[in-house]
């Protein structure tokens, strides 16, 4: 069985910073794609950033140039540092990743959710 875990979440004021982190554990082939999601209250889940194993990024409109998502390919780690917060961006975070557990099938995971609250 694979688990993704995330830690990093909290209260942050405005213009503040956090990092969020995600470690992959289990039995793992290799890992596709990794990414983080966000839910806020009322609203649809959507995605952040995705990093590729090769390590190519894309964000959402929103947080481009305030967010970087890296990975750590041998760790079996992700993680989301998010600059320059702003209210909005408050919300559940979820780690997602692509796992094969044998090499010719994909499965999809995610984390348990990590709350961040931006807020003065």
């Amino acid at each position: 069985q694979v688990q993704l875990v995330e830690s990093g979440g909290g209260l942050v004021q405005p213009g503040g910073s956090l990092r969020l982190s995600c470690a992959a554990s289990g039995r793992i082939f290799s890992i596709d794609a990794m990414g983080w999601f966000r839910q806020a209250p009322g609203k649809q889940r959507e995605l952040v950033a995705v990093i590729t194993s090769g390590g190519s990024t894309n964000y959402a409109d929103s947080v481009k140039g305030r967010f970087t998502i890296s990975r750590d390919n041998a760790k079996n780690t992700v993680r989301l540092q998010m600059n320059s917060l702003k209210p909005e961006d408050t919300a559940v975070y979820y780690c997602n990743a692509g796992v094969r557990v044998v090499s010719v099938r994909v499965d999809e995971y995610w984390g348990q959710g990590t709350q961040v609250t931006v807020s003065s």
